[in-house]
């Protein structure tokens, strides 16, 4: 079983899926189909915000419709509330975070950079406060919580890895982001924490995802050594983006699959066209997920890939 690929949907039920969506989620259903693996379904709406039974459901039907199953689950972060706290407990307990009273307008106004997908480099502004101030701001504040980062020049902030399909990847945790979040200031654990803690649990050992979330994944294997898990594999898939270049999301409604599913008789066409662009199928073949497998293989996808790849219906 240790040697078994176990791979994970993990979507936010926070709209009806894009194409972009179904291109990620195809692309880690192959990855673990391809290798006789075993799929987790997550649904991540850790954030109150994201309680959407009615957008849940259509997930899951949608998923059955493109024919991508799973073995375990529907897994619900919001459920899972006492084993993200004790991770924190744990990593409280090591000395490892501080309370952060920075609001999110001080942040943005900051003098610091922002990295490439819009994470603050925080200044460590509140890492040095003494216990007096702390319990001052405390009164005035709900306070987030922040997790100490090495300083730059310390190795073990230095952080490398491998990527299935950009290949290797080299972050310095100070440079890039800083000191992170770990708890928000409304007493929900924040994502970072979250995923590390789910993916370990359930066993995740291949992470595929947008490309987008790449510059989450150091942050998460710092999290991972800290909590003495075990390290997945990575693999960040292209961003599909409409002809002007802007990305595809659900707020837009960029091709949306309840429009898809209205005016298309079955998902092979709309299959076809995204296993196209990573050289999966021919120009204009309709496929079925079952179909793809055995033509599956992350060379093929890693020669095929751009960081973004044009996408038309």
């Amino acid at each position: 079983m240790k040697d078994t690929v176990v791979g994970r949907f993990a979507p936010t039920p926070s709209g009806r899926m894009h194409a972009g969506n179904v291109f990620a989620a195809l692309m880690a259903w192959l990855g673990v189909r391809s290798a006789g693996g075993q799929m987790v379904l997550r649904i991540e709406d850790l954030d109150p915000r994201a309680h959407n039974p009615e957008a849940v459901r259509l997930l899951l039907d949608d998923l059955h419709w493109l024919g991508l199953d799973w073995d375990k689950g529907p897994y619900y972060q919001s459920d899972r509330s006492e084993v993200y706290r004790e991770a924190l407990r744990t990593l409280e307990d090591k000395g490892l975070t501080y309370p952060c009273f920075c609001t999110r307008a001080e942040l943005h106004a900051a003098t610091a950079p922002h990295a490439s997908d819009g994470t603050v480099l925080y200044a460590g502004t509140c890492r040095g406060l003494l216990a007096t101030e702390v319990e001052r701001r405390r009164a005035l504040r709900a306070p987030a919580t922040r997790l100490i980062v090495p300083d730059e020049g310390d190795p073990s902030g230095a952080i490398s890895f491998y990527d299935l399909v950009f290949g290797s990847q080299r972050e310095v945790l100070a440079r890039t982001c800083g000191d992170f979040l770990v708890r928000r200031s409304d007493g929900v654990v924040a994502y970072q924490l979250a995923v590390v803690v789910d993916d370990a649990l359930m066993g995740v050992n291949q992470v595929v995802r947008g490309n987008d979330l790449l510059g989450s994944s150091a942050r998460q294997i710092y999290l991972q050594r800290l909590l003495g898990y075990e390290q997945p594999t990575y693999a960040h898939v292209p961003l599909l983006v409409a002809p002007d270049g802007r990305r595809l999301s659900k707020r837009d409604r960029d091709l949306d699959l309840g429009e898809i599913r209205a005016h298309d008789a079955g998902p092979e066409r709309l299959l076809g066209m995204l296993a196209t662009t990573v050289g999966l199928a021919q120009e204009g073949e309709a496929v079925s997920a079952s179909a793809l497998v055995e033509r599956f293989s992350w060379d093929r996808v890693r020669a095929a890939a751009k960081e973004n790849i044009v996408f038309e219906s």
